[in-house]
């Protein structure tokens, strides 16, 4: 008989504990002390301040785990609250969620961005506190505010940072902006970012190697690195659509510069093109969509001769990252499969064979509240950080203490 395989064994804390029971690699207690290398009583220790200060619950539904069924353990998933805001070009949607990242109540505003980030910021929290109050959430804490913005952003200051269509935000502290108002730690990404990881968590999670590209009234993408989001060194990493793409006449781009790919691309472009065609009612992306749907031709025949342009940078990116899992997201991606034919054409034909192989390229899972989901996440990552957890809980304090 072949030895057993040796225990992973483990200094893993209640926080390791707690990350376990979430993520939901252990169900139960026998797969917690396994996850964990601990046995038993050690494990149980570990489980009891999380169990005292109900971040986690067992239930009376059993498991099936091989043997006797077993008592299950999850996050309790109303220990806490997260405000979720999505700022975009022309809505903006904010939300409250629970710590499972399960919308609770919402509103979509009308909001300008070059009102500049204090008036927004304040509209924004008169937005999340109106659904606090009247969507009836006010029996659990608020622990923490997650914003996707369509800028870039240093994601460890908290800022916005160089050139984007956010004008007067340059610079900006919007996490110490919200923290003063609301007392509660404040994440704040770019918003593709944001989306990069609602994705990767909600429907990828095991897959490490990930490449998201939205396109909707801009062009962005994201990149999941050896599981990880990857951002770059000043958090600019993934602005696809500002790179520069030769042979179809460089117009003018949104950036001042010429041939970006969001100049051919984006939703505005293309609202551009037809506006110039037959079209005079065409302004925005949601315009293009509208009219795809309806199998407006000459719509159609531009957003699929769109997707074999954008494939062209996304079949660059694919021999650069070698990703496992393409993702299309965005307004134009769910108009129909005319885009994704494009970008699937393109790169199957240019990137290398090696890099395709058992590639994958999907449209994306949510409709419309992947950055609400994606800022979710954020927040819930850094609230329930396992040297976080731990660190509170030793000092004897709520998990959900401001640091």
């Amino acid at each position: 008989m072949a030895p057993a395989a040796p225990r992973r064994t483990s200094d893993g804390g209640s926080g390791q504990a707690l990350d376990l029971i979430t993520s939901g690699r252990a169900r139960t207690r026998t797969a917690l002390a396994d996850a964990l290398g601990l046995s038993r009583s050690t494990t149980g220790q570990r489980l009891e301040p999380l169990l005292a200060s109900g971040l986690v619950q067992e239930s009376d539904d059993l498991v099936a785990s091989g043997g006797r069924p077993s008592r299950s353990l999850r996050l309790n998933a109303r220990a806490g609250l997260v405000v979720s805001v999505d700022i975009g070009e022309e809505r903006t949607r904010v939300a409250v969620t629970d710590l499972e990242t399960a919308v609770l109540g919402e509103r979509v505003l009308a909001l300008r961005l070059d009102d500049g980030p204090e008036p927004l910021l304040e509209r924004i929290s008169e937005a999340a506190r109106q659904v606090l109050r009247e969507d009836d959430l006010t029996g659990a804490p608020v622990v923490g505010i997650g914003l996707g913005v369509p800028a870039p952003v240093d994601s460890a200051a908290g800022r916005v940072t160089g050139w984007s269509i956010m004008s007067g935000w340059d610079g900006f502290d919007v996490r110490d902006h919200l923290r003063r108002a609301w007392g509660v730690p404040v994440v704040v990404d770019n918003d593709v970012n944001v989306q990069t990881v609602a994705e990767h968590h909600r429907f990828w999670p095991d897959v490490s190697h990930l490449f998201y590209v939205k396109i909707g009234t801009g062009v962005g993408s994201g990149m999941v690195v050896d599981g990880a989001v990857n951002r770059g060194a000043q958090g600019g990493a993934g602005d696809i659509g500002h790179a520069h793409v030769g042979g179809y006449g460089d117009p003018q781009c949104r950036c001042g510069n010429l041939g970006c790919l969001e100049s051919l691309v984006g939703g505005w472009a293309l609202a551009r093109d037809l506006r110039d065609a037959p079209r005079p009612d065409m302004h925005d992306a949601r315009d293009v969509a509208r009219q795809v749907k309806l199998g407006e031709v000459q719509a159609v025949t531009r957003l699929r001769a769109a997707g074999r342009i954008l494939g062209e940078a996304v079949a660059f990116a694919t021999s650069l990252l070698n990703p496992e899992v393409i993702v299309l997201g965005g307004l134009l991606s769910v108009s129909g499969d005319h885009l994704m034919a494009g970008v699937r054409e393109t790169v199957y034909q240019r990137s290398h064979p090696l890099a395709t192989r058992q590639l994958r390229i999907v449209p994306t899972g949510f409709r419309s509240r992947s950055g609400i989901v994606g800022a979710s996440y954020l927040v819930r990552d850094h609230v329930l950080a396992p040297a976080r957890v731990d660190g509170l809980l030793a000092a004897g304090d709520s998990p959900f203490e401001l640091p």
